[in-house]
């Protein structure tokens, strides 16, 4: 059996899935071969770190999540834990743009549900039949729990209109740029419907939950990180530490991948490149976009190939911006703001990065991140450079009174970036694993199918290398 292993898409997940297989090869001595086949030219895909001056501007992902563990694990295992950052604690704190002006998301509000009553009925985020239709939440029975259904079903059934046209969406939408009407709730936040099926209310769940966590830290036994971490130089060097440990040559950067052909006389995969190169392998480990998965895949598995190519995906572009302290009338004291689609504004929302992480900026600096487009508002993303600025400004203007010209802006775009997990995707995925069950050298990862962060794109890729590893265990 050929001993080569060829990892196609240089991102997070197919960095992640390279470097496993090379930790599984010196674990097990399987004599092993890993070759990286990227189509652009750099690592890391859409996880890019930019010095401009003493600031530190992220182009796309800032973080990752603690709570999955397989980024965090990962970095500790690169024996680079020590750069990780957490976010500074005096600052954890959410607006919301509600009638062109910014409120606080109300203390102990878990995402969907509130879980402090004063903060609560204080907050002018809703009306007083919008709070009472939410606390009726209490008593609600449990819905159907056979078929999956849109988050947006799920939180107007539960909560109520407001609470999914002022909290659920603008929230869900700085994580997924998507339409809670359309986005799967088992495939996106399955705890949800988890607390309806066990507990019924997703109030008295949630604030069960608090409790829980509130009685771990003061055991003393609370976690060492926040819940999202960064690393002391940006997301980058997550990138480049990863990079370093692959064997030298096993990476080849422009070189996007054109025909993935199996034969199953040899037992062999033959990649062919855009520049007329052909490699073999005794396994691949495909970490592109599901579109592009499923065009390399045409004549391999075209059940599985047009399930992926109808994964659909929305484009996002992040417009940093950097400012002078006194540019600001009000002094900052947020991570920033989403925005509701409903306030009609030409920004999904806007990150105080300075504040989230220390050492994006220099003392007496501000740096700000603005998010554009997604499914809800796609013809943003179309406006040129110029007026993608403009726009952003003005909102700026009006939502924090900074009207002094930036120090220097940088746009990045990142079009088709993030997959849109509808209503079915769970079935979908199972569809195509289903479809390719009989190609157990053939492994997919990334972002398109169960988890869009980076700490799921870690575990992907790794799940990935795991699966033909133990093929070639098998082949011993």
């Amino acid at each position: 059996m050929n001993r080569r292993v060829i990892v196609i898409g240089g991102g997070i997940a197919g960095l992640a899935a390279a470097h496993r297989v090379i930790e599984l090869n010196n674990d097990r001595s399987l004599g092993l071969e890993v070759m990286l086949l990227e189509a652009s030219p750099r690592l890391g895909g859409s996880i890019a770190t930019e010095r401009i001056d003493d600031f530190l501007v992220e182009a796309g992902p800032d973080s990752f999540i603690t709570e999955k563990p397989w980024a965090l694990r990962l970095c500790e295992r690169l024996g680079f834990a020590s750069r990780l950052v957490s976010t500074q604690a005096a600052y954890q704190k959410i607006y919301i743009v509600h009638q062109g002006k910014l409120e606080p998301l109300p203390e102990g509000f878990f995402l969907l549900a509130p879980t402090r009553l004063w903060p609560f009925v204080q907050t002018p985020l809703f009306s007083f039949s919008g709070k009472l239709r939410m606390a009726a939440e209490l008593l609600l029975p449990r819905g159907a729990m056979n078929d999956d259904e849109s988050l947006g079903s799920f939180v107007h059934r539960r909560f109520g209109a407001e609470a999914l046209e002022r909290v659920a969406q603008p929230l869900v939408g700085g994580i997924y740029a998507s339409d809670p009407d359309k986005l799967s709730l088992t495939a996106t936040m399955p705890r949800f419907k988890e607390m309806e099926r066990t507990k019924r209310s997703i109030i008295w769940a949630t604030w069960s939950e608090q409790r829980r966590r509130a009685r771990h830290r003061e055991s003393g036994s609370g976690a060492r990180w926040s819940l999202f971490v960064t690393l002391a130089g940006g997301m980058q060097e997550f990138v480049d530490r990863i990079a370093r440990r692959l064997p030298e040559g096993s990476m080849r950067l422009n070189s996007p991948v054109k025909n993935v052909i199996y034969d199953q006389t040899q037992r062999t995969w033959r990649i062919s490149t855009a520049g007329k190169e052909t490699a073999e392998a005794g396994a691949v480990i495909l970490a592109t976009p599901a579109p592009r998965t499923g065009e390399m895949l045409g004549s391999v598995a075209k059940d599985a190939a047009e399930e992926l190519k109808n994964i659909s995906s929305a484009s996002t572009a992040t417009v940093s911006l950097a400012y002078r302290r006194e540019d600001f009338p009000s002094k900052l004291d947020s991570f920033g703001f989403v925005v509701p689609v409903i306030e009609q504004r030409k920004i999904m929302a806007c990150t105080f990065s300075s504040l989230k992480y220390p050492g994006r900026a220099p003392e007496g600096r501000v740096l700000l991140r603005a998010f554009i487009g997604g499914s809800l508002q796609p013809e943003l993303f179309q406006d040129d450079d110029a007026t993608m600025e403009k726009n952003v400004r003005e909102e700026l203007a009006s939502l924090l009174g900074v009207t002094a010209p930036p120090l220097f802006s940088r746009i990045w775009r990142h079009p088709n970036s993030m997959p849109q997990y509808h209503v079915g995707h769970e079935s979908r995925i199972r569809r195509i694993e289903a479809h390719l069950a009989k190609f157990p050298t053939l492994a997919l990862a990334g972002s398109a199918y169960r988890g869009v962060g980076i700490a799921d794109c870690v575990r992907t890729g790794e799940e990935a290398a795991e699966k033909v590893v133990n093929q070639f265990r098998n082949s011993v």
